[in-house]
Parts: structure tokens; C-alpha cells; sequence
């Protein structure tokens, strides 16, 4: 019998599947999704979906490792500064300045549990609004 080592899943690999999982739950909370994985030198949005006519720029955060601080708590006031300049440079690049009102959330995931995530969905949670 050969025993193959099976590698860890990877930093990156966690993290697409903690958005996929994000972006199913806000969907079935009502959200509907606009774009993914926005990218620009300022930063990057995991997720932009729309709650009505609010567009909503969400950060996606798992942490398996509680002892330091929670997946919450690791959205610092540098990560924000980043989330706020690549939405800002995400609006003016799709020319939607001034034509949505606008709202930054979290989802925090808790690591899993007998295959079970635990969500935590913080809204206006930079409280701009």
C-alpha cells in the first residue's frame, strides 16, 4: 500500500473559498453580486454586491487561529485605508461617483466545524454611513 502525502490546503486556495462561501451567504441573504476580486494598486475588494440600491465593497476574513485576534478584529484601521482607496479608485474607474450610496461590510468566518463555518456579517462596518 502506497501512502501519498496530500499537501495542506494553501493560504490562496483557503482564501477563495472562504469568498465563495461569503458571497453564498449574502446571497441568500438578499445581496446580489456585482463583481469579485477587485484589484488595483491601491488594494484590493473580495467582494462587491449590491443590498438594493447600496452598493456594498465587502471584506472577506477566516481565521482558524483565535488566540490573537478574531477574523474581525484583523480588519485593522491600515487594511480599511486600502479597502477605502481600491473602492474609491473601483468607482471612479466604472464612473459611479456620486450615483450609489455606498457601505463597507465584513464577513468574518470562523474555521470549520464538523463542516459547518460560523458567519459573522458586520454591516457599515467601517461606519461611514
Amino acid at each position: 500500500m502506497i501512502f501519498r502525502h496530500r499537501p495542506a490546503a494553501t493560504t490562496a486556495t483557503k482564501g477563495f473559498v472562504a469568498e465563495a462561501r461569503a458571497e453564498k451567504f449574502l446571497r441568500s441573504k438578499g445581496l446580489q453580486t456585482s463583481d469579485k476580486n477587485y484589484r488595483c494598486k491601491s488594494g484590493e475588494i473580495d467582494l462587491i454586491m449590491r443590498d438594493g440600491d447600496t452598493l456594498v465593497f465587502v471584506e472577506v476574513r477566516l481565521r482558524s487561529n483565535r488566540r490573537f485576534e478574531t477574523a474581525a478584529e484583523s480588519v485593522n484601521f491600515r487594511k480599511q485605508l486600502k479597502i477605502i482607496n481600491a473602492a474609491q479608485h473601483y468607482l471612479l474607474e466604472k464612473r459611479l461617483t456620486d450615483k450609489l450610496p455606498c457601505r463597507f461590510d465584513v464577513v468574518a468566518i470562523s474555521n470549520e466545524i464538523d463542516n459547518e463555518h460560523e458567519f459573522e456579517w458586520i454591516t457599515d462596518a467601517f461606519g461611514t454611513n
